[in-house]
């Protein structure tokens, strides 16, 4: 008999059917046991009365979180949760929990388990409906960036993640023994990116793991995470790559809310708003006028603290009432010596970060491609030359004009479900202090 799973049942009323998942509870009445059981797609009832002998040792012999396979009737029942249960003819236990579960997996009352001690059982966490939920979101939003690039005719590429120099900057480095020699892992894919541009290839994206020696422990940073990246050519500005940029996450969003809206709203209490285009713009001089105005103190003149962000976004979405707000025209001294400068001031550069809900998800720009131009402003940033020779030698056989973003899906799953930590929303978190489970 094929197994089917909870959710099927109530199709299969009045037949002998086959379910197996996890035990969440277990109700004994004498006479009558009641157990709910758990798999993927959701929970159902099953019953075991008396007259079945061995199966009502088995439930006896039963732990919370054991794995069963189920053999029974489907039947209509008004008093079961969902109108449906199975009435038990034979009980299977494929794999016995120990008594004494380290963290709860079915959570009693609003406080949940302090954050630390889940992700020290991540995958006793994860069998919570909730957990498993934004992990179904994240195939399909992987599923849907991925359908829009290929619609749009992107080719996608996979960039090697040791590389013999820093892809960035010289911090923020994990440095390996590549045999005889020193590499290091790939803080992002932007240099082969833009390879992939002096190759022909117009359009790339790619989906992939990035490492960044950040020894930071706040809520919105990791030492390993997946990044989406996305590079185009024959672009006139960085607004071409915003255009692009907000077209995919509106049809990212609109897959999301039409299949997950009612369980995203349901679980968390969030309610996904798909976006209008064109999203809001400032640039970052015109959002130190709008944070002075606030009374929001600066760290820096020429970026944006957590809490500026935060309240920037708040005041777009009160004048714009818009979730999404592009900050552009960052000073070349936030932003790597391959930015493009503005024609008109060449201290600033042609990029951008794109905030949702006041947490910076995309960071963007058009890329220098001039060779010339490129080494000037290698040197003025005081690069060594040697260590970046090979990316520069993308730009001496020609290269047509282009830019892209990097968005880190984790920030945008944060804001999807409204929590206020990366790790909640990251299938095994990689931080400073944390390399297990």
């Amino acid at each position: 008999m094929e197994r089917i799973l909870t959710q099927q049942v109530r199709e299969k009323i009045g037949q002998q059917i086959k379910i197996a998942g996890f035990v969440q509870i277990i109700r004994d009445q004498g006479n009558i046991k009641f157990l709910i059981i758990r798999d993927i797609t959701g929970t159902i009832q099953v019953v075991i009365i008396k007259n079945n002998v061995e199966a009502m040792k088995i439930v006896e012999s039963l732990s919370l979180e054991s794995v069963v396979e189920i053999i029974g009737l489907a039947k209509k029942e008004e008093q079961a949760p969902g109108g449906v249960e199975i009435a038990v003819e034979k009980i299977i236990i494929l794999s016995l929990a120990t008594p004494e579960l380290p963290i709860p997996v079915a959570e009693k009352g609003v406080e949940e388990t302090d954050l630390q001690k889940r992700l020290d059982w991540r995958w006793l966490d994860l069998r919570k409906p909730e957990k498993a939920l934004v992990f179904k979101v994240w195939t399909l939003m992987e599923n849907a960036f991925r359908e829009y690039w290929i619609k749009n005719n992107y080719i996608e590429i996979h960039s090697p993640k040791f590389m013999s120099t820093p892809s960035e900057s010289g911090a923020e480095l994990f440095e390996v023994k590549y045999f005889d020699k020193k590499a290091y892992l790939a803080q992002s894919p932007q240099f082969y990116k833009q390879m992939a541009m002096a190759s022909g290839f117009e359009k790339i994206f790619e989906v992939g793991p990035d490492f960044r020696a950040n020894p930071s422990f706040t809520s919105r940073h990791d030492t390993e995470f997946t990044g989406y990246d996305a590079e185009i050519s024959f672009i006139e500005s960085h607004q071409n790559v915003i255009i692009e940029e907000q077209k995919a996450i509106q049809y990212v969003l609109e897959k999301i809310k039409e299949k997950f809206g009612k369980e995203i709203l349901t679980c968390y209490g969030r309610d996904i708003v798909v976006p209008t285009i064109p999203f809001p713009q400032v640039t970052m001089k015109e959002a130190k006028e709008i944070l002075a105005k606030l009374k929001v103190l600066s760290e820096k003149d020429g970026d944006l603290s957590p809490e500026e962000e935060r309240k920037l976004s708040e005041y777009i979405q009160e004048k714009k009432g818009h979730e999404f707000l592009f900050v552009t025209e960052y000073p070349i001294e936030v932003r790597p010596f391959y930015h493009m400068r503005l024609e008109t001031n060449s201290k600033l550069t042609k990029s951008f970060d794109l905030l949702w809900n006041g947490l910076e998800i995309t960071t963007g720009a058009q890329r220098e491609h001039r060779y010339d131009i490129l080494v000037s402003q290698a040197k003025e940033k005081g690069l060594k030359f040697e260590p970046i020779q090979f990316y520069l030698n993308f730009f001496k056989y020609g290269c047509p004009p282009h830019g892209g973003f990097g968005l880190g899906p984790s920030r945008m799953l944060m804001k999807i479900f409204d929590v206020g930590n990366v790790r909640e929303v990251t299938y095994l978190y990689r931080g400073v202090k944390r390399l297990e489970p």
